[in-house]
């Protein structure tokens, strides 16, 4: 009876407890999450500190970019230099027939396309214009060198240019005016040097299409002569005109001419007054602008 028993427990009992897994085995296992985690941590500690992201003005940017960034701030304090050799077109900008080359310091017109009509150079060091400037250049309409430090213009300079139009030489040197393309309307050469003996008697008398004229703030001591019929706006402000005859706007030897397309005249700030001088103003619609008393 004892020997069966003993066989029974050693069936039934014994695999149960071989099947049972080993405490061991549990640790063991528990060990190895345990180091999971731990590793895991790590791994995420260590993308953390390599994408940690650095402020700079406000935006937050990676390591790389910061390094990149510090290496533009210091390129930064280089001081920008101007090439003037440059081709027109990378120097200026050329859009559609207009070139633009304002503030760019130069000092000569540089070299143009053939198609160029609208050139503006505004603002900048040019201090002398020769005819070879344009001599392949005849689209030209609108030329613009306001604020520049032009003391000479070669004549013929404009001469050849048949479709110009409006002419800027505002805000230069220039002593005398140079001979003007025939089909001019608008001419500006205000805040200049000009003297009465720098414009020639017949500079104006062939344009007639010239409609403004400009001539303020330079060193006129008269008006200049053979104005054409067409003109519409003339200043004169601020020179040093001292007298006015009755055939500066007007005809003497006829009493019923009238300027019919001159708008307006500004005489302020020339050494005359206005009102000695009644009979030259009796061809305007409208009296010029200045001191009468």
């Amino acid at each position: 009876m004892k020997t069966l028993q003993i066989t029974f427990f050693l069936f039934v009992f014994v695999p149960l407890m071989k099947s049972a897994p080993p405490i061991q085995q549990e640790s063991l296992h528990f060990y190895e999450y345990d180091t999971d985690v731990t590793m895991g941590n790590l791994i995420q500690q260590d993308y953390e500190m390599q994408s940690k992201d650095i402020r700079k003005d406000g935006i937050n940017v990676s390591l790389d970019t910061s390094l990149r960034l510090q290496a533009d701030d210091s390129d930064s304090n280089v001081q920008p230099t101007k090439d003037t050799n440059l081709p027109t077109c990378l120097l200026c900008v050329c859009l559609s027939g207009s070139v633009y080359c304002e503030e760019i310091d130069i000092e000569a017109v540089p070299p143009l396309p053939k198609e160029t009509a609208y050139l503006y150079a505004r603002f900048n060091k040019i201090k002398r214009i020769a005819v070879s400037d344009f001599a392949d250049i005849t689209t030209l309409r609108r030329i613009d060198f306001s604020g520049n430090r032009i003391e000479e213009i070669e004549d013929g300079a404009f001469s050849k240019l048949l479709l110009l139009e409006e002419l800027s030489l505002a805000e230069n040197r220039l002593l005398k005016l140079p001979v003007l393309p025939p089909k001019l309307t608008t001419l500006n050469a205000n805040q200049n040097r000009i003297k009465s003996r720098g414009i020639k008697a017949n500079a104006f008398k062939k344009l007639t299409n010239l409609a403004y004229l400009y001539l303020g703030h330079n060193a006129l001591e008269s008006v200049p002569l053979n104005l054409p019929e067409s003109l519409r706006i003339l200043h004169l402000q601020y020179n040093n005109i001292t007298t006015i005859t009755d055939d500066t706007f007007c005809k003497s030897n006829n009493t019923r001419y009238i300027r019919t397309h001159m708008d307006e005249i500004r005489m302020e700030g020339n050494p005359i007054l206005l009102a000695k001088h009644v009979n030259a103003f009796s061809c305007l619609r409208t009296l010029p602008v200045g001191t009468y008393y």
